[in-house]
């Protein structure tokens, strides 16, 4: 039983931090996208936009 563990928990931490560090790339390139440049320079305008 402890083999298991062992074998789950090594592909776990090795496919884990791998999904993680490619969902992390994907949203900073979503963020730093040029063509989402526009809608996150809005969004950052409507806290001081006056109604």
């Amino acid at each position: 039983m402890n083999e298991t563990y062992e074998a789950v928990a090594s592909f776990a931490q090795t496919w884990g931090l791998i999904y993680f560090v490619v969902l992390f790339a994907g949203v900073v390139a979503y963020a730093l996208w040029p063509k989402n440049a526009k809608r996150f320079d809005d969004a950052a305008q409507i806290p001081l936009r006056e109604d």
